[in-house]
């Protein structure tokens, strides 16, 4: 094997073997963006069964397992944001799953207690940061490293004090989840309705989108409330245990939860989680299970974490509640891929706290399996409390007037024929990738969304209209639009026929995101597997498209964090004639192609692992890592043995003493420069 577990590339892996982990990993990453991103199409539980499929995949053959697998991923970058990018102070982990009293024996059974059992809120989660008892920054989770600045909107959120009270730490970062109670759901849907809007689908995606509004009074109509339910950084405090640190929030100001017991036994927790099984509808909030976390500090940090989540945690996830409904059709969307995608269309029915009307059905062979017709009466569950889901017909309430459903010949989007990509495919995809509307469409979004270009103006309401009044037949010459091109569009024009403000917008953003990172540009092209982490590393190896294009599929893979899937993935997308135009044309636009070696910094910090504490006079919190990052260090916000340097500001809080107990070197800011530049202290 090759460094970081990336597959081997001497040829030895199994074709078939990749081809399988290919398929499964892009089907999660792919279900994972959308939930992230507000659009999700299937279950909860269905992902769940499709993530640990991988993760079993890579257990059993650890060479697949390449540091880009959604397995090692965190959350998901949110698409189309107006907020600005920021970087945790301490990352933000996921939580590992059981499903069954045996699985969280097993979990029990090798983790030590006391311990702590809390309700798994169904909603949104913050990073709240307070210096000296202020609230400075409220974030998103994002990706577990960057998410979205949202101050300005947690700031009108009740829950969430501006100041602390009491004895406060000169830092703390503060995690909790952001929800709307059931109870005030429906006055919600009332209020928008009033407004002219269509009803919200469910308390989290409502509490969501609420949270990324642009006006933070939109966002104070939303009733949004938090609770606390964990701890990152922090200066200047330490606590025995996570109910100490519960208790100590609470001193604060800040609001926790009514419903979080300690359990000294085994025994407890499971007594906890079957009482909760029966009262999941008691507490203020939608909840889809019970975490149970070790309660000592001391043991969490010995037990320490795996790539996305803690070891001394874990979510018990309960099954999904169920209730009946008519089928009224089955339609087909066609995805960003071309997998053509049956969907059901119900009498809208409440379930787990919302009004459902759409779910999916997969494939055409599923539909099949299910055995469910049209004007069925059908069997309803949200998994998880979020996709709703079609289990199957009720037979006995057939009356002879259902009908069965026909799958598409043709793609209902461009009319092109639908069909299996390989042999033995059981979903169907439209072929036509090039200029298919619907697919189309959705990579307009993926290239305008923050991962790529950010280019705000670009939505999905615009990148259709593009399509539609001919603007674009594909991605090619988008940076090329001109004022006459987007004349012919109606998103982007008066009704005089001249632009508008929206227009003139666009045309800014696109003259603007031209020059931009080498790895960004990457990503917009949407090459399988070719997500931000490997983006990064691939330009900073080649610094050009041109050397890039050059490098062959053996030199591509022996990029650290890359690997051959990635790199044969790479290979084969400029195979494509059209692939390479777009290319071509968005470099003949002035988009960029290469980094700047001016402008890169010298990789002096690689291998080297970083902690930045106290204030420094010449650098920000956030300075301070990206100069570190920049040069290809690891910042972290906590000292390990694992830690290089400490880097030590006016009130230095308790990882000083800390850095000095393990015997780490530690720095001032002047040797903090040095170390910088030249990568010797």
């Amino acid at each position: 094997m090759t460094e970081n577990n990336a597959p081997a590339t001497d040829g030895t892996v199994d074709k078939d073997l990749l081809r399988k982990w290919t398929d499964l990993a892009k089907e999660v990453r792919h279900h994972r963006d959308l939930y992230y991103n507000g659009d999700p199409v299937i279950t909860d539980a269905e992902f769940d069964e499709m993530f640990r499929a991988l993760q079993k995949l890579e257990e059993e053959h650890p060479e697949l397992a390449v540091p880009d697998s959604p397995t090692k991923e965190v959350g998901a970058p949110t698409e189309n944001t107006a907020f600005a990018d920021v970087e945790h102070l301490e990352p933000m982990t996921s939580l590992d799953n059981v499903f069954s009293a045996e699985e969280l024996a097993e979990w029990l059974a090798k983790t030590p207690g006391p311990y702590l059992t809390e309700l798994k809120i169904d909603g949104l989660s913050i990073d709240l940061v307070y210096e000296n008892g202020a609230l400075v920054r409220a974030a998103t989770r994002g990706d577990g490293r960057v998410g979205e600045d949202i101050t300005a909107n947690a700031k009108v959120i009740e829950d969430i004090p501006h100041e602390l009270t009491g004895d406060v730490p000169a830092l703390v970062e503060v995690r909790g989840e952001v929800f709307i109670r059931p109870e005030d759901f429906p006055e919600l849907n009332e209020l928008r309705q009033k407004e002219g809007g269509r009803p919200f689908a469910n308390p989290r995606n409502t509490a969501a989108g609420g949270l990324r509004q642009k006006d933070p009074e939109a966002v104070r109509k939303r009733k949004l409330r938090m609770i606390c339910h964990g701890i990152g950084a922090r200066e200047g405090v330490e606590f025995d245990s996570q109910h100490d640190a519960y208790e100590k929030l609470a001193s604060w100001g800040l609001p926790v939860s009514e419903y979080t017991k300690r359990a000294e036994t085994a025994e407890e927790v499971q007594d906890a989680v079957s009482y909760w099984a029966d009262h999941r509808h008691d507490a203020i909030h939608e909840m889809d299970g019970v975490v149970i976390k070790v309660d000592d500090i001391a043991e969490q940090r010995q037990l320490g974490f795996t790539s996305r989540a803690p070891r001394w945690a874990i979510a018990y996830k309960y099954p999904p509640e169920e209730v009946t409904t008519k089928l009224l059709d089955i339609e087909v969307s066609i995805g960003r891929t071309g997998r053509a995608t049956p969907y059901a269309v119900m009498e809208p029915v409440f379930v787990s706290g919302s009004t459902v009307s759409m779910a999916t059905l997969h494939n055409q062979t599923e539909v099949k399996r299910k055995g469910v017709l049209i004007g069925d009466t059908v069997v309803v569950r949200k998994a998880g409390e979020i996709i709703p889901e079609v289990l199957g017909p009720v037979a006995d309430l057939r009356d002879g007037t259902e009908r069965e459903f026909v799958f598409p010949k043709d793609c209902p989007a461009c009319g092109t024929e639908l069909a299996p990509a390989k042999e033995g495919d059981a979903d169907w995809r439209c072929p036509n990738t090039r200029s298919c509307p619907a697919q189309l469409g959705a990579r307009l979004e993926y290239i305008a969304s923050r991962g790529a270009f950010d280019i705000e103006a670009l939505g999905e309401k615009g990148a259709h209209d593009l399509i539609a009044s001919g603007v674009l037949i594909d991605e090619s010459t988008l940076f090329s639009l001109s004022s006459d091109d987007l004349e012919k569009s109606s998103t982007y024009t008066r009704k005089d026929g001249q632009i508008n403000a929206s227009g003139k917008k666009l045309l800014n953003n696109l003259q603007e995101r031209k020059a931009t990172d080498l790895w960004r540009v990457l990503v917009a092209l949407s090459i399988r597997h070719v997500g931000p982490t490997a983006a990064r590393a691939l330009a900073a190896r080649y610094t050009s498209m041109d050397a890039l294009r050059a490098a062959s599929v053996e030199e591509l893979a022996e990029t650290d964090g890359v690997g051959t899937i990635i790199a044969e993935s790479f290979k084969d997308w400029f195979e494509v004639d059209w692939h390479v135009e777009i290319v071509d044309k968005w470099a003949a636009a002035g988009v960029t192609m290469e980094d700047s070696a001016e402008d890169a910094a010298p990789q002096t910090l690689e291998g080297l692992t970083v902690v930045v504490t106290g204030t420094l006079e010449n650098f920000s919190r956030d300075s301070a890592k990206e100069a570190i990052l920049s040069r290809g260090g690891k910042a972290s916000g906590s000292v390990s043995k694992k830690t290089d340097y400490v880097v030590v500001g006016e009130n230095a809080g308790s990882k000083e003493q800390k850095a000095r107990d393990l015997g780490i070197t530690i720095l001032d800011e002047a040797q903090f420069e040095q170390l910088l530049e030249t990568g010797e202290a």
